[in-house]
C-alpha cells in the first residue's frame, strides 16, 4: 500500500506521520507538496498536523486552496483513502471533504495532553483494528479543535454512524471535564458518509512507539492495511 504524506508551508507533523508508516507499519512513503497535483500511485493520503500558512484566517482557510487540494478533492471522489489528522482535519472541514468546521477550544487555551477516546464504529478502513467501545489514548495539540455542525448535519452524522472516536474518561464516561476543548457530542474524529475520508483532532502518529508513552495510535494507522469490516445483521 502506497502512502503519501502531503506538506503545506507550516506543516510539522509530517515527519512523525512518514516515519510510523515507514518503520512501522513498513509500508513505501513519499512526502507530497503542497504544489503537486500528481496524486496517482497513492493509495492514501495523509494529512498531518501543524500550523500551515501560520493559520491566518482560520486553520486550514488558506491550505484549502493549495494546488495539491483539488487533486485530493478527486482522490477522494475516486474512493482514495485520505486521513486528515488535527491541522488534516480542520483543512478537510474546510475544502467540504468532511461536513462540521474546528472552532476555538471552548476554554480559549491551547491544550497537549493525553486524552482518552472510545471507538464508536470499527466497521471503517481507519479503526477496524480496534473494537467497538474500545478506550485508547491519544495526545492532543490544538488551539481549535472544538468540533460545531449545525444541527441538521449533526442529527445526520450520528445517524450515519459517521462518528469514529468520542472524547471520554478512563472508563468511558462522556463529561464536560473529558471533553478537552468543548466539541459537540464529544466528537474527536469523523468520516464522510461514503467512508473513506476521515479527520480527527487527536495525534495518533505520537503514540505509535512505548518510548513515546503509548502504542495506541498503531490500532488507527494498522487499520489502513485492512479490509473493513461489513457491520453485521441486526
Amino acid at each position: 500500500m502506497r502512502f503519501g504524506v502531503i506538506v503545506f508551508p507550516g506543516t510539522w507533523s509530517d515527519v512523525d506521520c512518514f516515519t510510523v508508516v515507514d518503520e512501522v507499519l513498513k509500508q513505501p512513503v513519499e512526502y507530497v507538496w503542497h504544489k503537486e497535483t500528481d496524486l496517482s500511485g497513492f493509495d492514501c493520503l495523509i494529512l498531518p498536523g501543524g500550523f500551515s500558512y501560520g493559520d491566518y484566517l482560520r486553520s486550514g482557510a488558506i491550505a484549502r486552496f493549495s494546488p495539491v487540494m483539488k487533486s485530493v478533492e478527486r482522490f477522494a471522489k475516486s474512493g482514495g483513502l485520505v486521513f486528515g489528522i488535527c491541522n488534516g482535519f480542520q483543512i478537510l472541514c474546510e475544502s467540504g471533504l468532511l461536513p462540521g468546521i474546528l472552532r476555538k477550544n471552548d476554554h480559549l487555551e491551547f491544550r497537549c495532553q493525553w486524552t482518552h477516546l472510545r471507538v464508536e464504529n470499527v466497521s471503517t478502513p481507519f479503526s477496524n483494528n480496534a473494537e467497538k467501545g474500545q478506550i485508547i489514548k491519544v495526545p492532543i495539540s490544538h488551539g481549535e479543535g472544538n468540533y460545531f455542525a449545525d444541527t441538521e448535519t449533526l442529527q445526520l452524522i450520528e445517524e450515519n454512524e459517521q462518528v469514529l472516536f468520542r472524547y471520554c474518561g478512563p472508563d468511558g464516561d462522556m463529561t464536560p471535564d473529558t471533553n478537552p476543548n468543548g466539541s459537540l457530542n464529544n466528537i474527536a474524529g469523523i468520516m464522510n458518509s461514503e467512508g473513506n475520508v476521515m479527520g480527527m483532532m487527536p495525534h495518533p502518529e505520537r503514540c505509535c512507539d512505548p518510548l513515546l508513552g503509548g502504542v495506541d495510535g498503531e490500532l488507527i494507522f494498522r487499520s489502513l492495511l485492512r479490509p473493513a469490516r461489513v457491520p453485521s445483521e441486526p
